[in-house]
């Protein structure tokens, strides 16, 4: 097979910001415009998804701090958005009042002549009166951290503040806060996020607070947290030793540290009197997927006595839980269906435990947000891909509510959902939903297939209003695959495809897409496939390894050089999910799985769509911009588009994330739809 050449001719494309890749960028761009947004169907499109982005009537998904219910919300009158709050007295109400805009980020944008991007914020406990706000510059994930007070709704001028840098921040008392950031040489890891955990008293300069813990260079971060639970109130710091495998420490108020100890590939966090560990591997008898549960006190003595919370079959894995105050609420998945149960720690021992009725199949339901400190309240958002969410809020023990739902947003007559089963080549089972129309009357049509497949990543039945709008609702067949990688069976399905053995992820994908033209659904014409990030890696490897299968291929942010992706902006901290291009045994498969080093002049590809951002600090816009270079030179049809903003979501408000559906689903349209697909 050719190679490209260890000398890349395109590293000059890696310069982010260089006029000559920034020039290059703009004539593919324009390229992209003429052929795509000049398409009669594209601004009519645009239009309809925008629609959908700033509808007034969306559900805005709250989070309690207290006596209130925060939002962030964008619409066509907010572009960046505000941060308001309301009561539950007011947020039962078709139309909230909410009881102030706290913080109006289109207006701090203009006034400071800065393209900020809201990016969350703590609040501080029990008061709730003052912030740590979080704000990026055009999308990226380095944030500025700002101290804001929600009484007077003005940022701290003498408080906690630190310039831009990849941050972790918060709340110790009124007047500390852990921080982890760039404060100088041998701060940062290799990953480019936070080696140090500072103890930052205020009115001091960051770079003097006191060094508290430090994790390792290779490391892929540090991070500190305050425990503020009246009568537990604790400080925890660790690191991540690489994406999966982390190390927790109880900091003792003598500064010593106790290590919490697990295994490095467990999650474990403390709760009340509680320890709650995931495994991600056996260990105490126990298999991986398990959720346990032991006294924290007694497990710091070496008691190793523990309760099974939750223990995964062949069908069933553990999706998620949240405590209220009493109870944990435990979300699996049965063949990536949502059940939800209620656990209840008993105070003399053990745990009792009860369903959660009213759960549709094949739905997602999720818990959005919990009262852990005060109350047994919970919200829970239902919803399936033809069924649009509705917001639920209860108290265990009793009645449900039903607080918000959300309209339908496309004509979804004639739609139904299907589950099938499609078997990789070493016999796996692999299971796939179909949304459209039934095939067996209509015959085979276009077809969107969407994958992702890494890191644990569970993709879960959601009602997509732009996909219904911008595909279905025109006749298209969306397929989302639930392949090895991902999260959908638990640990041993991710793990099934790390490192070596990533082709497994491919290889069920391709399963899947030739199950789809098998059953009659569509044909290798009219199948289309999209991905972004790591699903960009699996669009690059369907693109070179099995390009007959499809129509057309659009990859989003993607990941696409495996040979350099660890030293491009936060690339090193995913060594555990690829290997380490450093490592000589580990280079030949990534070699194998680079998208970029596969390309030949000799293949027949499908057109492709590349899209990425400028301003995305995650995945290095380098690797679609030198993919598509390379595509031009050996003359395969390549489109490429990278926004200036938006970071690695791509968009950083909603005529960005608008402009680039309908550029996505023009393209697919054109080329599935159209005499193309013939």
């Amino acid at each position: 097979m050719q190679r490209v050449s260890d000398d890349d001719p395109y590293l000059w494309l890696e310069e982010v910001t260089g006029e000559p890749a920034l020039a290059w960028v703009a004539e593919r761009n324009a390229e992209t415009a003429e052929a795509l947004a000049a398409d009669p169907a594209f601004a009519p499109l645009k239009e309809r998804v925008r629609d959908v982005m700033d509808a007034a009537d969306r559900i805005p998904y709250t989070v309690r701090r207290g006596a209130h219910l925060y939002n962030f919300w964008r619409d066509a009158d907010h572009v960046r958005g505000v941060w308001r709050r309301t009561t539950l007295e007011q947020y039962r109400k078709d139309v909230p009042e909410w009881e102030e805009v706290l913080l109006d980020v289109d207006a701090l944008a203009e006034a400071e002549g800065e393209k900020w991007v809201w990016d969350g914020a703590g609040v501080r406990r029990p008061d709730h009166d003052r912030a740590l706000v979080r704000l990026s510059r055009d999308g990226g994930d380095a944030v500025v951290v700002r101290e804001f007070d929600l009484d007077t709704r003005r940022f701290v001028e003498d408080g906690f503040r630190v310039a831009e840098a990849k941050t972790r921040t918060g709340w110790i008392d009124d007047d500390t806060v852990f921080v982890g950031t760039d404060t100088g040489p041998g701060s940062l890891t290799d990953s480019g996020y936070p080696r140090q955990v500072r103890r930052w008293r205020r009115g001091t300069p960051v770079e003097e607070a006191e060094l508290v813990f430090e994790a390792g260079q290779a490391d892929v971060s540090a991070w500190g947290y305050h425990d503020d639970t009246p009568g537990f109130e604790r400080d925890f710091v660790g690191r991540a030793l690489d994406f999966f495998r982390s190390e927790t420490y109880l900091l003792r108020p003598d500064s010593t540290l106790v290590r919490i100890d697990v295994p490095e590939d467990a999650v474990a966090y403390a709760h009340r009197r509680h320890l709650i560990v995931t495994l991600k591997s056996d260990w105490l008898g126990q298999p991986t997927g398990s959720l346990l549960a032991f006294d924290f006190d007694a497990f710091l003595a070496g008691d190793r006595t523990h309760e099974v919370l939750f223990t995964p079959d062949a069908r069933t894995a553990l999706a998620g839980h949240a405590w209220t105050r009493h109870h944990l609420i435990l979300e699996t998945m049965r063949d990536v269906s949502t059940r939800i149960e209620v656990l209840t720690p008993a105070p003399e021992g053990g745990w009792t435990r009860s369903p959660l009725v009213g759960v549709p199949e094949l739905s997602a339901v999720s818990v959005v947000d919990t009262d852990p400190d005060v109350s047994d309240e919970y919200f829970l958002d239902v919803s399936g891909f033809l069924q649009p969410s509705g917001l639920h809020r209860g108290v265990i023990g009793d009645d449900t509510e039903l607080l918000k739902q959300a309209p339908d947003r496309f004509d979804a007559a004639g739609l139904t959902v299907r589950q099938h089963f499609a078997t990789s080549p070493d016999g796996t089972r692999v299971p796939y939903f179909v949304i459209g129309p039934d095939h067996a009357a209509t015959g085979p049509g276009p077809t969107l297939l969407y994958g992702y497949g890494g890191f644990e990543v569970s993709l879960t039945p959601s009602y997509a209003s732009v996909t219904g709008r911008a595909w279905l609702e025109r006749g298209g067949t969306y397929v989302i695959a639930n392949i090895r990688g991902g999260g959908e069976y638990g640990p041993d399905w991710h793990q099934a495809a790390l490192g070596a053995e990533r082709p497994r992820a491919f290889e069920d994908f391709a399963a899947v897409a030739e199950d789809l033209v098998t059953r009659g659904v569509t044909t290798p014409a009219m199948l289309g496939a999209s991905g972004g990030s790591n699903g960009g890696l699996l669009m690059g490897a369907m693109l070179t390894r099995r390009p007959e299968l499809f129509g057309a291929i659009v990859a989003q942010v993607p990941l696409l050089d495996m040979t350099r992706f660890h030293k491009l902006l936060a690339g090193a901290s995913w060594i555990a999910e690829y290997g380490d291009p450093d490592d000589e045994a580990d280079l030949p498969h990534l070699r194998d799985i680079s998208p970029y080093h596969r390309l030949t002049a000799d293949a027949a590809y499908p057109p492709v769509l590349l899209m990425t951002s400028t301003r995305d600090d995650r995945v290095h816009p380098g690797h679609a911009r030198k993919t598509a270079a390379r595509l031009r030179e050996l003359g395969h049809p390549v489109l490429f588009h990278e926004n200036t903003g938006g970071g690695h979501a791509g968009a950083g408000d909603n005529e960005q994330a608008a402009h680039n559906s309908a550029l996505v689903h023009t393209f697919l349209w054109q080329r599935l739809a159209g005499p193309a697909a013939g």
